[in-house]
């Protein structure tokens, strides 16, 4: 009896182990795909570079002050009338 039981332990062992190796075959192509995937976005230009994004910003940044600027002279202008 104890010789089955050990048999049977040995034998979950080397299921969970299996399980283990199997889980971790599986993360590997996960994370393979994802990083193909990440690639074929970026060089199809899905994304801008930093440069390009802080670039935007600022004229963003900029053009709004310019719209402030602006909206303060009419304001003063319709005032004076």
């Amino acid at each position: 009896m104890n010789d089955t039981r050990a048999k049977i332990v040995d034998d979950l062992t080397s299921v969970f182990n299996g399980l283990g190796i199997a889980a971790q075959g599986v993360r590997e192509e996960i994370d393979q795909a994802i990083g193909a995937r990440i690639d074929r976005m970026i060089s199809q230009g899905s994304f801008v570079t930093r440069e390009e994004f802080e670039l935007v910003r600022d004229m963003a940044i900029k053009a709004r002050e310019e719209n402030l600027a602006l909206r303060e002279a009419l304001d003063t202008l319709t005032k004076k009338k």
